[in-house]
């Protein structure tokens, strides 16, 4: 944030630092130049995040948590006292609307040490009476941790037609140790899929109302990767997916992005991790979904892994979206999925739009 070369000290953000708390959260700290003197600056147990004035002799902090809306206070930079409570938002009115906080919860990895950090979004009028089936909303790249740690009144829209989405950060992703985000190295297929199972076991055994009997997986880019890799090599588990503008083999998509995790050159660990050289394992029900203008994955990626699952006589949907790009495949496809996960996972029939249809864009 601030280098101070005068007083000799460095202000900084980091996570990790306190061991009761979420490990992802990030607070704010000062140190000197020599190591010594670390002051911690945002004592509230959530996730932060400063600004300096522009003489740098007051700070604001803002903080919140998926279950805590903002809050932002100003600070004197000198000693940290704080001044003034600037803001708190106010919430009333999407409770009201029977808006859910998303629930925090983790529980033991793979080597049954590391903790595995993921949120559920529930439905709203959420009854803990009830059951409710879960999918799970993945992305795995690991450049990053996706799991939200602060507020936002965004929801999950398959809670509305009664679902539970999880979301988790397994190993493989980032901003934990080392070895935590070596898990990926040549090997994408994993994951973190050993994690995001047992992540799944522990919140059935904790939540009654978590239904676990017949699991769906979406995602988008990577994710989408995931999703369908979740088919080919768990099917134990995971029995419905939409993967929507994926990368199907690491060999096709841009390479900056693959070697970082893959390697280079090229080695059995792309076919291995390939969901087209895979195709042929596909269990469960998949849509793909690939929009005709995505400029960051090949659209090839989607017709490649389309036509392998072809020629293994496998059966499964997939949405092609004229004109739409990587990020935005636009409501059709969004209420195709929605539409895909009530069909094989409620086992319900969704609305027949054809008889009454809306305008969607």
């Amino acid at each position: 944030n601030h280098v101070d070369p005068v007083k000799r000290q460095i202000w900084f953000e980091a996570s990790g630092m306190n061991s009761q708390e979420d490990p992802y959260w990030v607070h704010a700290y000062r140190i000197g130049f020599d190591g010594k003197g670390l002051t911690a600056l945002t004592p509230e147990p959530a996730n932060h995040h400063i600004e300096f004035s522009p003489d740098r002799r007051y700070y604001v902090d803002l903080w919140s948590r998926i279950d805590l809306p903002p809050r932002m206070a100003l600070y004197r930079a000198s000693d940290n006292a704080k001044l003034q409570q600037i803001e708190t938002a106010d919430i009333s009115e999407l409770v009201a609307a029977g808006w859910q906080p998303p629930l925090s919860f983790h529980s033991k990895g793979r080597d049954g040490k590391t903790d595995i950090w993921g949120v559920l979004h529930l439905p709203a009028n959420f009854d803990p009476t009830k059951k409710y089936p879960v999918v799970e909303n993945i992305y795995a790249g690991p450049h990053g941790s996706f799991v939200p740690k602060s507020f936002s009144r965004w929801t999950e829209p398959l809670t509305q037609l009664g679902f539970v989405v999880a979301q988790i950060d397994g190993m493989g992703t980032n901003n934990r140790s080392r070895a935590f985000h070596d898990v990926a190295w040549k090997n994408l297929k994993d994951a973190g899929f050993p994690d995001r199972i047992l992540w799944h076991k522990a919140a059935a055994a904790q939540y009654p109302w978590y239904d676990i009997s017949n699991v769906g997986i979406f995602g988008a880019s990577a994710g989408g990767q995931s999703a369908v890799s979740a088919l080919l090599f768990h099917p134990d588990f995971y029995k419905v997916a939409v993967a929507k503008n994926g990368c199907f083999d690491n060999r096709i998509d841009k390479t900056w992005w693959n070697e970082l995790w893959m390697g280079w050159p090229v080695g059995i660990e792309y076919s291995q991790s390939s969901a087209v050289d895979n195709a042929h394992r596909l269990q469960g029900k998949l849509m793909i979904a690939v929009g005709e203008m995505d400029d960051n994955v090949d659209p090839f990626c989607s017709f490649q892994l389309a036509d392998r699952l072809i020629k293994a006589g496998k059966d499964f949907d997939i949405v092609y979206v004229p004109g739409a790009n990587h990020h935005t495949l636009g409501t059709y496809t969004e209420r195709k999925l929605l539409d895909f996960f009530v069909r094989n996972i409620l086992g319900q029939t969704p609305p027949d739009w054809n008889s009454k249809p809306i305008e969607l864009e």
